[in-house]
């Protein structure tokens, strides 16, 4: 049964309910499949009408079971301080009807609000007392969710032994139980300890993981999680570009869901990554604002200090040192020492500046030395690193050579096992294999959607590009040295289909589209894409053909015959309408590739696609023209083609300069 099957099933039980109690019954499952599916305005209204109909009955079992749904759902819309109210009252209900298995479950989810809050002591007091009640009463699953979150709790207090520890241990207890939300949610969380610890290709293996499962599942929550996380890797790795295209994929995610903590956390590291430093400034400023709305104080602190980080390179540094104590401050408070670690050593990178009023090498190298200290005792390697570097420049600088080479040594040493080549290679390598490994496990119905995908592949991708996607590969992007370019657009085509029917109009591209294409295929072209009435082709890549510009003249010749159109598209036409193309080919080198993780397409890039696009736009309606870099290879590959290049002389291009180009025409001989 789908989603939308279920839904309606629901609601028909709340409409044939008999009486109030039934009713509070049927909307409490209805209000529960809601929020499942992220619809929580009217999850809320159905939990709240069965509160007051189970209250009005003295159903206290229906009654704390509405409060429950109700707070869930504060929850997940982050307003924690009404759902910790809820919470409360469910509490009471519970202690009062004496179930234990209840009270455990309200007293972790109490436990969760705090954990939002970065309440840690008050988080770990309710998860304790929630673990002793689900191992006293077997319940292996609440074992396993409490003690996934005890870890996700000693990752904030930068306790990774124990993090681990707890976390290694839910996820077993989840995997003997087979339950898979529960696997995605802790090895996501894995993979977050070992960001903080710079494993990154461990780091890597579980975030492919885990979003592959959260996919798998449907929870876009955890899809927008998970990809957040996998951004941060490449942060760290210090591929930018590719950090942004997740962070910007995990932020529209979290924005379409309503998720206003993950939008904050996002936004900020978005503005991590900006080189632009008023953008990365109205970046991290909103994130802080938003962590300060929601009461997120580690997202507060985070977002402090790189905001502190971002004056520093401005070398603005009394903002800088501002920002960066408060965010000191805060990450005390928490008992972050990781987040303690790194301001200690951005704030004396700072008095390290002889920039700086308040350059003081002394003080500089006291706090660089105990950031050095806290990071070799948490094992997070990046930071060290980045602070041996500052605390070499500072003894170089000082005039202190052989203490600065000690510690550049310490540096090089640690920054090539965190940034190595290899291990770039190896996270690469671990998304790949992942996603094989995945895909090897699939069950047998799997597999039948799996052929299907392959189905659609071979009809959206080139065969042989398809067929790479197939066998593994996931990034692919060739060079092609020479390869040949069509561009084809209607002439006319605008108020020819002004006064078609949109049917009508979707029925001609479709007819002549697919008339282009059984050309395009007979002499071994490619059709790349279509944009609008143009139409793109390319002969030499993906598949490379010695005499592609010979094959490519083949084809934008017969391009060129007289198509005849069905009467359900010329009844629609303007009186004496005559179909023309115009046609504009160059030869050059490319790069082709797929582009997109969802919704693939494969495209071609370089020069030489602009420059075909300039030979069509530049055309005549009828006619073939070619830039003089096609007439030449033309020329060299010979061949039995019954052509004649008409020279048409030199024309301005937009963007190209002076060009020499010529008409493609039949031979008359």
């Amino acid at each position: 049964m789908n989603s939308d099957e279920t839904l309606t099933n629901l609601r028909a039980a709340v409409a044939a309910a008999a009486t109030p109690a039934e009713r509070a019954g049927a909307l409490n499952q209805l209000a529960e499949e809601l929020e499942r599916q992220g619809e929580y305005a009217e999850s809320l209204a159905a939990a709240e009408e069965a509160q007051s109909l189970a209250k009005e009955v003295g159903d206290g079992a229906a009654e704390a079971e509405a409060l429950r749904l109700q707070g869930i759902i504060h929850a997940q819309r982050e307003e924690y301080s009404t759902a910790l109210l809820l919470f409360e009252e469910e509490l009471q209900l519970h202690e009062e009807l004496g179930g234990r298995a209840s009270v455990a479950r309200v007293v972790s989810n109490i436990g969760n609000v705090y954990m939002r809050l970065s309440e840690y002591p008050k988080t770990l007091e309710c998860f304790s007392r929630a673990l002793l009640l689900y191992e006293e009463l077997g319940e292996r699953s609440g074992v396993a969710r409490v003690m996934g979150n005890i870890g996700t709790v000693y990752q904030n207090l930068s306790e990774y032994p124990k993090a681990l520890e707890y976390l290694s241990n839910a996820l077993a207890i989840y995997e003997e139980l087979g339950e898979r939300s529960g696997i995605a949610l802790v090895t996501g969380n894995i993979g977050n300890v070992y960001l903080h610890l710079s494993e990154y290709p461990k780091a890597l293996e579980s975030y492919m993981h885990a979003l592959a499962m959260h996919e798998e599942l449907g929870d876009r929550s955890g899809v927008a999680r998970v990809v957040s996380n996998i951004g941060n890797v490449y942060t760290y790795l210090s591929e930018y570009p590719k950090a942004l295209e997740y962070y910007t994929r995990a932020l529209a995610l979290h924005e379409e869901l309503g998720e206003r903590s993950g939008v904050a956390i996002v936004t900020g590291n978005i503005g991590t990554v900006l080189s632009d430093y008023a953008k990365a400034l109205e970046y991290l400023s909103r994130a802080l604002a938003l962590h300060e709305e929601l009461g997120n104080r580690t997202g507060v602190a985070r977002a402090t200090g790189s905001i502190g980080a971002v004056y520093a390179d401005l070398s603005e540094y009394p903002k800088a040192l501002e920002y960066y104590t408060r965010a000191l401050a805060l990450h005390e408070e928490l008992g972050d020492r990781t987040g303690v670690a790194r301001v200690t050593g951005n704030i004396g990178l700072l008095y390290s500046q002889q920039a700086f009023a308040e350059y003081n090498p002394t003080k500089a190298e006291e706090l660089l030395q105990q950031a050095i200290a806290l990071n070799e005792e948490l094992g997070t390697k990046q930071n060290l690193y980045v602070t041996h570097q500052a605390l070499a420049e500072l003894y170089e600088q000082e005039g202190r050579f052989e203490e600065a080479l000690t510690y550049f040594k310490k540096f090089h040493e640690v920054q090539e096992e965190v940034q190595s080549e290899e291990a770039k290679k190896k996270a690469i390598q671990v998304e790949q294999q992942r996603q094989i490994a995945e895909m090897e496990k699939r069950t047998a119905a799997e597999r039948a959607r799996a052929k299907a995908t392959e189905e659609l592949l071979h009809k959206t991708l080139p065969p042989s590009i398809a067929d790479r996607m197939i066998s593994g590969e996931r990034q692919i992007a060739d060079r092609f040295d020479s390869a040949s370019i069509l561009f084809a657009d209607v002439v006319g085509f605008t108020p020819m289909t002004a006064q078609m029917p949109a049917s009508a109009v979707l029925e001609f591209m479709n007819f002549v589209f697919a008339h282009f294409d059984s050309i395009a295929a007979k002499h071994g072209c490619e059709r790349i894409k279509t944009i609008g009435d143009g139409y793109m082709a390319a002969c030499g890549a993906p598949i490379e053909y010695a005499d592609h510009a010979e094959r490519i003249a083949r084809m934008a010749m017969e391009m060129l015959e007289d198509v005849a159109l069905p009467a359900s598209i010329t009844e629609h036409l303007p009186p004496n309408t005559e179909f023309e193309i115009r046609i504009g080919l160059h030869t050059g080198s490319i790069t082709g590739g797929v582009i997109g993780t969802g919704k693939l397409a494969y495209d071609i890039y370089g020069d030489a696609v602009n420059t075909a696009s300039r030979m069509e736009s530049h055309g005549e309606a009828g006619k073939i023209h070619v830039s003089e870099e096609f007439a030449e290879e033309l020329r060299r590959s010979g061949g039995e083609l019954s052509i004649t290049l008409e020279e048409r002389g030199e024309l301005t291009i937009k963007g190209k300069g002076t060009l020499r180009t010529y008409f493609l025409n039949p031979s008359t001989k």
